[in-house]
C-alpha cells in the first residue's frame, strides 16, 4: 500500500523514512529492496511514518524510496553478495599490506545493487589512501568509499553478545551512543573494576547511562549524606542514601542506625552540599573520582 515507512538498511543499521508507491501491502519486519542516495539496498521494514516518528529522529526528509518487497531470486543475489563481500575483504586486506598502509581493515559492505563498495577501517593517524582507493575501484568496478571508524563503530559492526548475554545494545537498537562516564557508575553504585563494566569496545557499557537519570532524579529527592535530619524516630545524620528505595541510611544518638523512608523525614535542620557519593567507604582500586570518559 502507497506511504511512507521507516525502514532500517546498512551494515551501520541506520534507520530512515522512505516512500513507497506500489500496489502491496507494506508490514512490519518486511524485507524490501530500497533505493537510497548509496545505491539500491536491502531493508527492513520497521513501521509506517508518522509525525511521531518523525519528531523522534529529528528528521522529516525522506531517504529514498521502496522499490519492492524481495522475492526468491533477491534472496539468492543476497547470498552472492555475501560471498563477494568476503572476496573483497580478503582481497582488499592483501592490497593494503602491499602498499603498507598504517590501517586497519574492519569490515566491507558491498551494496545490493553492486553500486558501491564501503571499507570500514581503523587508524591512529591520517591515512593517504588516494592510490589504494584507484586500485580498488580499478579491481571491483564500484564506486569506493573509505570510512574511518572508532572502536566504538568497531564494536556495532562486528559485536553480538555482551556479557547480560543479550545481543549488544550498538547493534541492535540504538541509534546514537551517548557518552558514558564513571560518575554514572559510581551513583548507580556499581562496581568500578574496568573489566566489569566495560564493554565489547573497551569504553564503559552503555547501559550505565539507561538509567542515570532516573537515579539523578531521585537522589535530588533524598537528603545528602552527612545531613542532619529530624525522622519520626528522632534526630540524626545521614550516613548513606538508597537512591533506588527512596531510603537513607540514619545515624542516630547512641550508635543506633536504622533505614529510614523519604516519607518519614520530617524535616533537614542543616545540607550537607555535594553529598550523595560519601555514603559508603572507598574500596575502589585506583582513584576513585577519576571521570574516565566513554567519548
Amino acid at each position: 500500500m502507497a506511504g511512507n515507512y521507516i525502514v532500517r538498511f546498512g551494515v551501520t543499521r541506520t534507520v530512515a523514512e522512505f516512500s513507497f508507491k506500489g500496489p502491496e501491502d507494506i508490514r512490519r519486519n518486511d524485507q524490501v529492496l530500497i533505493r537510497s542516495e548509496r545505491g539500491v539496498e536491502w531493508g527492513e521494514v520497521l513501521c509506517e511514518a508518522t509525525d511521531r516518528t518523525r519528531e523522534y529522529m529529528g528528521s522529516t526528509e525522506q531517504a529514498g524510496r521502496i522499490l519492492r518487497q524481495v522475492d526468491d531470486e533477491a534472496h539468492r543475489r543476497l547470498d552472492e553478495v555475501h560471498l563477494k563481500q568476503r572476496e573483497i575483504f580478503i582481497q582488499s586486506q592483501v592490497m593494503i599490506r602491499e602498499r603498507n598502509m598504517q590501517m586497519q581493515l574492519v569490515d566491507v559492505e558491498l551494496i545490493f545493487g553492486g553500486e558501491r563498495v564501503i571499507f570500514y577501517y581503523l587508524a591512529e593517524q591520517r591515512v593517504d589512501f588516494r592510490e589504494l582507493v584507484k586500485a580498488l575501484a580499478g579491481k571491483f568496478k564500484a564506486r569506493v568509499e573509505m570510512k574511518q571508524i572508532g572502536v566504538r563503530d568497531e564494536a556495532k559492526l562486528l559485536a553480538d553478545f555482551g556479557d547480560c548475554g543479550k545481543p549488544v545494545c550498538c547493534n541492535t537498537h540504538l541509534r546514537e551512543m551517548p557518552p558514558v562516564s564513571m560518575k554514572m557508575a559510581k551513583l548507580q553504585k556499581a562496581t568500578l573494576d574496568p573489566n566489569k563494566i566495560s564493554g565489547r569496545c573497551g569504553r564503559l557499557k552503555c547501559c550505565l547511562r539507561y538509567e542515570y537519570d532516573t537515579y539523578e532524579d531521585y537522589k535530588r529527592e533524598l537528603p545528602n549524606v552527612g545531613s542532619t535530619v529530624v525522622t519520626k524516630a528522632g534526630q540524626g545524620r545521614v550516613f548513606a542514601q538508597e537512591i533506588l528505595a527512596k531510603k537513607v541510611l540514619v545515624d542516630f544518638e547512641g550508635g543506633r542506625r536504622m533505614i529510614v523512608d523519604l516519607a518519614e523525614i520530617v524535616t533537614v535542620i542543616s545540607k550537607k552540599p555535594g553529598g550523595g557519593n560519601n555514603d559508603r567507604p572507598a574500596d575502589h582500586r585506583g582513584n576513585p573520582d577519576v571521570d574516565l570518559s566513554n567519548n
